[in-house]
């Protein structure tokens, strides 16, 4: 790589970077073209990229940024897991990609980024027993919906409870009645 391709190489990663709201920072010494490439795929089709990075163009990349505390992860062979716009979708699909690597100790996550700070590696998983942008949307118009279902039962009470009061004093009416005769 020339210095030219190596600038246009730091600006694209830093742009990218800079947009990805979760990223994950991983050693994947031990692991086979075949099972990266298997990783690779199976990130994709869920919006997520998996990009290995020279530690030097991504220190250049990161420097000056809020990304920057990601610095002293990148030693040693270094693959990046780039969020897109959901980052918890992106953690649960990394974590499920992930799983079989963990069991045979092949890839090991150093770190990530995650709400513009650094989090550990049991704090990426962490992210991914959040719940995702669908179930905060539905709590949302669940407690939006609430208030006015409560003002509603409020409002109807008086109504229902003079409609019992009627039909209690018309039922005692008609036993009095039968009585009588």
């Amino acid at each position: 790589m020339n210095r030219t391709q190596k600038e246009e190489c730091v600006e694209q990663l830093t742009s990218q970077l800079q947009q990805a709201p979760f990223m994950v920072v991983a050693n994947y010494r031990g692991v086979t073209v075949k099972e990266i490439n298997q990783f690779r795929r199976t990130l994709e089709a869920a919006g997520l990229q998996y990009k290995v990075i020279k530690n030097t163009l991504a220190r250049r990349a990161i420097a000056g940024s809020d990304r920057e505390v990601l610095a002293p992860l990148l030693s040693g062979m270094n693959g990046w897991v780039i969020s897109g716009e959901d980052p918890i979708a992106a953690a649960k699909v990394f974590r499920d990609a992930i799983k079989d690597f963990k069991k045979a100790e092949k890839f090991v996550v150093a770190g990530g980024f995650f709400e513009g700070g650094l989090i550990s590696a049991p704090e990426v998983e962490k992210v991914a027993d959040l719940p995702g942008r669908e179930q905060l949307l539905g709590n949302l118009l669940a407690t939006l919906q609430e208030a006015p279902r409560q003002v509603l039962g409020v409002i109807q009470g008086a109504p229902r409870d003079l409609l019992y009061l009627l039909k209690n004093f018309e039922t005692k009416l008609a036993e009095a009645a039968g009585e009588a005769e």
